[in-house]
């Protein structure tokens, strides 16, 4: 498997940590998808789960869109995958979904969420509240981090049953 992580450093300023622990664990999930191809990728872990890795970088595409665009942001972007008749598009659909198209979009909505955080202090509230509550930055890349180490677990067991790769 390639790997082009960075480890996030031991010591750093707040931001600079949780940014760094968001790009690694984002990276992890490309790690956990290389080498393997559209099919390998389709393949579900267990029936009857529809996760597939394939599906989690959807899945995570909507999220990096969710979090960033819409609560940060305040935009109004509607889902890529999943609409409110199928909610768990990402998932489900990937039957003939594109490999290459599903990692252009995930890499382009990482892009945009960089973007609109750079430089902006982790107390900023986001322009859209959550559950009726405000939201703030730091929150947001916290939860990312958990968002993505929780599906990164994930990964690793399909990973392993595609091809029985392990590892970090």
């Amino acid at each position: 498997m390639t790997d082009n992580r960075v480890n996030p450093p031991f010591i750093a300023d707040e931001a600079s940590m949780l940014n760094n622990w968001l790009d690694w664990h984002r990276e992890t999930l490309a790690v956990k998808c290389a080498g393997l191809s559209e099919e390998q990728l389709r393949l579900r872990s267990a029936a009857p789960s529809t996760l597939s890795l394939l599906g989690l970088v959807r899945h995570l595409a909507e999220v990096e869109r969710h979090w960033f665009r819409n609560i940060l942001s305040g935009e109004d972007a509607s889902g890529i995958y999943w609409t409110e008749q199928d909610p768990d598009g990402d998932f489900d659909n990937v039957d003939t979904a594109s490999a290459e198209e599903a990692f252009a979009t995930w890499r382009a909505q990482i892009e945009y969420a960089r973007e609109v955080a750079a430089g902006l202090p982790l107390d900023t509230v986001g322009k859209t509240r959550r559950r009726g509550e405000d939201v703030s930055l730091r929150w947001i890349l916290v939860h990312m981090i958990e968002e993505y180490a929780r599906h990164n677990g994930h990964a690793d067991i399909i990973r392993q049953l595609v091809d029985g790769a392990t590892g970090e």
